[in-house]
């Protein structure tokens, strides 16, 4: 069953249960695959395409915020999507944390001197066949942000707390090829959170918060 995790939602406090995740469950599996065993989208992709996001946790005091974006709708896959601010590994990207706060910067212009990387969860595995390996950071408030219009329509904060609340956590589902796709989806403020995005926010509250 689902648990509420109560206060304080602050980034110390999410620094402190990122130091304490178990290192025996590193390697767990996780990815839409999980709410979706079995479904042939998942056979299409011949091999997996690696890429990274930064889930940036702003530091807020007691409550933390996490920053996402949301693409531009003139782009050619999942646009008009709120995600987080990552992208593929390139060859020339030491890491997946050096990929993902190339990206951050690249997308928001968020600089790497205003985050802290603090440690990584699981790779998440999406339909659409990425590895994605999320790369948990800490960010230092009172920062401005530059968007790249070819990529980015908007950034925005959602509370971790809000984020964090299994109540906010609905499943829901769509048509694919006449077969059903379930997804999380969170709404926000206006913003629909939902697919991968939400996902891994699952996957964060599943590690951490329960």
């Amino acid at each position: 069953m689902d648990q509420v995790t109560r206060g304080p939602f602050s980034a110390e406090d999410f620094r402190a249960r990122v130091a304490a995740q178990p290192l025996a469950h590193a390697a767990d599996d996780y990815g839409d695959h999980r709410f979706n065993p079995g479904h042939p989208r998942l056979k299409l992709a011949k091999a997996l395409r690696d890429a990274a996001v930064l889930i940036p946790v702003v530091d807020h005091g007691r409550d933390a915020t996490v920053l996402l974006t949301k693409r531009a709708e003139k782009l050619r896959n999942h646009s008009g999507q709120v995600a987080f601010p990552g992208g593929t590994i390139d060859p020339t990207d030491p890491s997946p944390e050096a990929a993902a706060l190339r990206e951050t910067f690249e997308e928001i212009g968020l600089g790497q001197d205003r985050v802290e990387i603090i440690g990584r969860m699981p790779d998440y595995v999406s339909g659409s066949g990425y590895r994605i390996a999320p790369v948990l950071g800490i960010v230092r408030p009172d920062f401005s942000l530059t968007l790249n219009s070819e990529e980015v329509d908007a950034a925005f904060e959602v509370p971790l707390r809000f984020l964090m609340d299994p109540a906010n956590h609905g499943r829901e589902s769509r048509m694919w090829n006449d077969l059903e796709w379930v997804f999380y989806e969170m709404p926000y403020d206006g913003q629909r959170i939902w697919g991968v995005t939400a996902g891994i926010i699952r996957t964060l509250y599943e590690r951490l918060y329960t």
